[in-house]
């Protein structure tokens, strides 16, 4: 009984005290962040057909499906050709902050809104990698993705320096932003814009905004260091079960489409991948489909190859040497399917959600390479040598400081 108390009390200690997988969020954030800009750049030309006013989807057949389902997108408050230029940009803006860390939760939060608004609009538009970005928006809400590699590590690790040499730090952008936000939101409130949604979506928006405010008045005006050290406690239990969830989610993911695969006849007979290779739809090169195809062996062993990863996949998570060889197998077969059939972007999104898997040694060693680098091209360019990137806070005390981390 007393090693059972031990280990449960280990256990409480390690989710509360710090947000677990900084550098596997942070990956997750960029890469969700990145999948979603680059297209909204790439259908800038066609935005009005996909999600717009020149769609084959018209507003009254929007607004019938929406009136149903409830679902949150902001293009049904206006049919204005203006409200939806608006969106649009909106949407790439905070996809380009967020990427960057820059005020990283108000940014997931719009980034959010953004990737609702757009698919919710046209919800025939996308692939399964437009759903599994749509609910990755939603989790990333209540992670912590700012502790490494963003525009937030950098302040907040400024702010503690500056407070060690008896500086005063104060933040007016947080603040500000926060305000203007608020203000947006009791607009759209009392205007009935989001009467006919789903309450998940509005009551979050408030939480959120609420949340802010919150932390800020605890910032500032506690005279004890307690209520910031309870804010940080439930801010570490919110964020590492998001993660969890987003480990099932991926793990979900693959289980399905594994199963799911087994039950057809041409999975079974190991002929599947022969066929979408021979689409004209899914061959952006021809040649390269036809060369990879030309092997009846090759074919089968891909497609029993596939299944057998999808499938496994899920119970090789407690054996970290046959996770991480099914993950590179993984990654490297989106990769494969980015190219052979044309599909970046579902294979951007899924290797994004794969990234909550990998190694924390191998994310540390990424993020020190890539920061030697950008030191040698500074120094080549004749810039001044960046201030070097701090570590994962090992203490949930240390971690999103100030408005929007």
């Amino acid at each position: 009984m007393n090693r059972f108390s031990l280990a449960v009390s280990r256990g409480i200690a390690r989710v509360t005290e710090a947000a677990l997988g900084p550098y596997q969020t942070a990956v997750i954030r960029i890469g969700f962040s990145a999948t979603w800009l680059l297209f909204l750049l790439r259908e800038l030309p066609h935005r009005h057909e996909l999600y717009g006013p020149d769609g084959p989807w018209s507003w009254g057949l929007a607004e019938q499906l929406i009136g149903t389902n409830k679902a949150f997108t902001t293009l049904m408050w206006s049919d204005g050709r203006i409200w939806f230029e608006l969106v649009y940009a909106l949407a790439i803006l905070t996809s380009a902050l967020l990427l960057l860390g820059w005020r990283t939760r108000t940014m997931s939060v719009l980034f959010m809104v953004g990737v609702l608004s757009l698919q919710n609009r046209s919800v025939f538009m996308g692939d399964g990698g437009d759903n599994v970005l749509h609910l990755m928006s939603i989790y990333l809400v209540f992670t912590r993705c700012a502790q490494v590699w963003s525009l937030d590590a950098r302040r907040a690790s400024r702010a503690r320096d500056a407070r060690e040499r008896g500086e005063r730090v104060r933040d007016l952008t947080g603040p500000a932003l926060w305000g203007v936000l608020g203000v947006a939101l009791l607009a759209a409130t009392l205007a009935g814009r989001m009467d006919g949604d789903d309450l998940l979506i509005p009551v979050l928006l408030w939480t959120v905004w609420a949340a802010q405010a919150l932390w800020w008045l605890v910032g500032r005006r506690a005279k004890s260091g307690e209520p910031r050290i309870l804010l940080d406690v439930v801010a570490n239990i919110v964020h590492n079960g998001a993660l969890l969830v987003i480990m099932a989610e991926a793990c979900l993911i693959y289980a399905t489409a594994g199963w799911y695969k087994i039950q057809g006849s041409r999975w079974q007979d190991g002929t599947a991948v022969y066929y979408p290779l021979h689409l004209e739809y899914f061959s952006p090169w021809p040649a390269l489909a036809d060369l990879l195809s030309a092997s009846g062996t090759m074919v089968m062993l891909v497609t029993y190859g596939t299944v057998l990863v999808q499938v496994a996949f899920p119970f090789t998570l407690f054996n970290r040497r046959v996770k991480n060889v099914l993950l590179a197998l993984m990654i490297t077969e989106h990769a494969v399917i980015a190219v052979v059939l044309g599909l970046p972007f579902f294979s951007l999104a899924m290797i994004a959600a794969d990234a909550v898997f990998l190694p924390m040694s191998f994310l540390r060693r990424l993020g020190g390479r890539s920061a030697r680098a950008r030191d040698r091209l500074l120094r080549r360019r004749g810039g001044r040598t960046p201030v070097p990137e701090q570590p994962a806070p090992e203490s949930s005390q240390a971690t999103h400081v100030g408005f929007g981390a």
